[in-house]
């Protein structure tokens, strides 16, 4: 199931309200802001995690992708940009 980062009536980013555990049923309630990594999409949250398990290396996930470096390095770039602006947004 995806995780909704944006209002569906505004757009505006949605923060995490309640926290319940399902053993005590306990509930925390405030306002927490997503992870950075939360807040990406399910294919770039999967880029990420591929990323670091090659230990950041663009050749190896040209390779595994089956794209060239330099399209590798764009999308890097993207994401690197994308993770710059939810920073500047708080």
């Amino acid at each position: 199931m995806k995780l909704p980062i944006r209002c569906p009536s505004c757009e505006d980013k949605l923060q995490v309200a309640n926290l319940h555990c399902s053993n005590c049923g306990t509930t925390v309630s405030g306002a927490y802001e997503l992870p950075v990594f939360m807040q990406l999409d399910a294919e770039e949250q999967g880029f990420v995690l591929e990323f670091l398990l090659s230990s950041g290396s663009i050749k190896d996930m040209a390779s595994k992708l089956g794209k060239s470096y330099p399209t590798v390095r764009n999308r890097l770039d993207d994401l690197i940009l994308k993770i710059k602006a939810f920073q500047d947004e708080k």
